[in-house]
């Protein structure tokens, strides 16, 4: 392991011997400013890709951030790795090294952010480049690009991007074939932060391509770059054709809508929820004293306060609730037998955040008890509702459901774990038989800077993350009750169907789409840690219910 100390003294080492090479050596400086001038001649001859001609089913090769990407800056995403794979620490030092980063530029630029970002960190641990990164990607693919990518046969990927940050992404999400980013050096299992340098033979163009003996490779690859030196990658000389992306062109691009990537994003992690570029990374440090000063005090209001001074001093300071309840409910609730005492009432909701079961209390103000799955001791410890911990058992959790009905109204989240994007994961049915009465509750959160949610971090930390977002805010809608398959209710319904129904319901509200993907889908593919030693999943495709 690497002490903080062994960290910032080596980083220095490095980033000074860089600056010292790069403003002590004039005769480098000559050179890399004479081959900029020569090269702008020399790309003149390459047509634009607004002047492409048909690229149908071509092998095409393009490079990543000058032609996928709107965005000309490297330095949000290697942000998000600092952050989350290493430290609020390493990420203000990336932070601080801003400047000089813009100052040499270039690949020492590059080479500065991959030794801050990934010296010390663990390689089989190192998990952004799959569950977190991929999400900011995918909000920056520009949609003209995406659709000259789209119309052609074999895609192969340059970008000067470690391979660990840009394959994940390129592979499950776009369906790019083969992707060709700079390998990291690694020692005893840990990043070093040297990237190798690139090889002449690091893959064998013809079978990338498919291209046969009997067929020259220039007769058939089209190539798509920028105005860098990116073009002049080995892979670009194999090229027949090379069409240049001009950033006037990019200006002009739409961002690449959610219903048109070939296969949609349901599952991220990290903390970060706002990109991090430079202004919005600034406006990050600057609030974080003020928040670890509002979050105790968000702490004690909700923890001690009677809900009328509770309420008024959270929205004070932040907080904001909006809940609306059903004009009209065309189901009544079937009267109980003279002999066997009413239930409570049993709220459903989708799951966005730990605190849905908190917020739903304080905003109907009474008690409620929430049943959880996985909620951290010191969660649960804090809590101002009871909660009780299910065993993931059905007869066991059944049993323990209808004791707590018996007792009060119960709060449920039948998906089992949260989700972040516009879908709603499969309702678990165990909810249909316990009552005769059911709420469906369809709840939303947005935060503007930190994820109040975690698939591979610290649990407890959860709410306190959510509590550090300036104005954090939650929607609300109670829903017309919906008959449940008690035993004191005679339905012909199964308990599928109910399940199906609350979930199409809350669904609709919400404008969420339905899947039958799980909890287990989502570990195994943001943390593999469901019991699976095998490599990393693909991203599965929607299953509708």
């Amino acid at each position: 392991m690497f002490t903080n100390a062994s960290f910032f003294k080596i980083i220095f080492f490095f980033f000074f011997r860089i600056l010292f090479r790069q403003f002590h050596n004039p005769k480098a400086l000559h050179r890399s400013f004479s081959s900029l001038y020569s090269s702008q001649s020399k790309y003149q001859r390459y047509p634009s890709l607004a002047h492409r001609s048909d690229l149908s089913n071509k092998p095409l090769i393009f490079n990543v951030e000058g032609t996928l990407l709107k965005s000309s800056s490297l330095f949000p995403y290697f942000m998000l790795v600092a952050f989350e794979a290493g430290s609020i620490l390493r990420a203000f030092f990336l932070f601080l090294l801003y400047p000089f980063i813009c100052l040499v530029g270039g690949d020492m630029g590059l080479k500065i952010m991959v030794m801050v970002c990934f010296f010390g960190i663990k390689k089989e641990s190192f998990r952004v480049g799959r569950a977190v990164l991929p999400k900011f990607f995918l909000e920056d693919v520009g949609l003209e690009a995406f659709e000259v990518l789209k119309r052609g046969g074999t895609k192969v990927a340059v970008s000067d991007f470690p391979q660990v940050m840009i394959e994940s992404f390129l592979r499950d999400y776009l369906e790019i074939d083969c992707v060709v980013g700079r390998e990291l050096k690694s020692v005893c299992g840990y990043f070093v932060g040297l990237m190798e340098q690139k090889k002449k033979d690091i893959l064998p163009l013809e079978k990338i391509l498919g291209v046969g003996e009997e067929k020259t490779i220039n007769q058939d690859v089209i190539g798509i770059s920028c105005f860098n030196r990116s073009i002049d990658h080995h892979l670009f000389s194999h090229c027949k054709e090379i069409y240049l992306v001009r950033k006037a062109d990019k200006r002009s691009w739409q961002y690449l809508p959610r219903d048109k990537c070939p296969n949609p994003l349901i599952f991220h992690d990290g903390r970060l929820a706002l990109r991090p570029t430079p202004l919005a990374t600034l406006a990050l440090f600057m609030w974080l004293p003020f928040s670890f000063i509002l979050v105790p005090i968000r702490l004690v209001a909700a923890l001690t306060l009677p809900y009328s001074i509770s309420i008024p001093l959270l929205t004070f300071s932040g907080f904001r609730c909006t809940i609306s309840k059903p004009k009209t409910s065309g189901y009544s609730p079937p009267t109980p037998k003279e002999n066997k005492p009413k239930k409570g009432l049993l709220y459903v909701c989708n799951h966005r955040t730990l605190l849905d079961p908190l917020y739903l209390s304080f905003s109907l103000k009474k008690d409620l008890t929430a049943v959880t799955y996985s909620l951290s001791r010191m969660s649960e410890i804090l809590s101002p509702i009871r909660t009780v911990r299910l065993t993931r058992n059905r007869d066991e959790d059944g049993k323990m459901m209808e004791k707590l009905l018996s007792q009060g109204d119960l709060v449920v989240c039948p998906e089992g774990t949260t989700c972040r994007e516009p879908y709603l994961l499969r309702f678990s049915p165990l909810f249909s038989e316990m009552s005769d009465e059911i709420v469906p509750v369809a709840l939303d959160a947005h935060v503007s800077m930190f994820y109040g949610t975690t698939a591979g971090g610290l649990k407890c930390l959860d709410p306190l993350f959510f509590l550090m977002n300036p104005l954090p805010s939650y929607t609300i809608q109670l829903l017309e009750g919906v008959p449940g398959l008690s035993k004191s209710n005679n339905c012909e319904k199964s308990k599928f169907d109910v399940a199906n129904y609350v979930q199409r319901e809350i669904g609709k509200v919400l404008g969420f789409e339905c899947t039958k993907l799980t909890r287990r889908d989502k570990y195994e593919i943001l943390a593999g840690n469901d019991g699976l030693t095998s490599s990393s999943p693909s991203c599965p495709a929607i299953k509708h219910s």
